[in-house]
């Protein structure tokens, strides 16, 4: 996937290390094991309104390269072993449902990850839910 040209002038330096969120697309905001479908979940987090940035759909493609680079490289595997072998979903957690803008760019991802095997999903959560998790 390749919608960013680049660096943009002026953009703010890159979030610490320790930030989770969309805006970070160092940090994998978190993993976790749905024993239901068996498969493991990479969550990325976004607690800002669609539109509120005008930078954010292209912060929501780097994060999601990095996912990417994360599974595809084996870096997951070899951080979790007892990961290996099993289905992988990429959960954006977001605060608001994507609007037409960001649901065309969600179609051509789910797109994208579906041709590597991965599952892509939209989960719509309250600011307060967003923060706890």
């Amino acid at each position: 996937m390749s919608r960013a040209a680049g660096p943009r002038a002026g953009t703010p330096p890159p979030p610490d290390a320790r930030t989770r969120g969309v805006r970070n697309p160092f940090v994998v905001d978190r993993i976790e094991r749905d024993r239901d479908s068996h498969r493991v979940v990479l969550v990325m987090l976004e607690p800002r309104p669609w539109g509120s940035d005008p930078e954010q759909l292209d912060q929501l493609e780097e994060k999601l390269n990095s996912y990417l680079g994360y599974v595809l490289g084996g870096h997951l595997v070899r951080q979790y072993p007892d990961y290996e072998g099993m289905p992988v979903r990429f959960q954006l957690e977001c605060v608001a449902s994507p609007r037409v803008l960001e649901e065309d760019f969600l179609a051509a991802a789910r797109h994208h990850c579906a041709g590597e095997g991965i599952e892509l999903t939209v989960v719509v959560r309250t600011a307060e839910e967003l923060a706890a998790r």
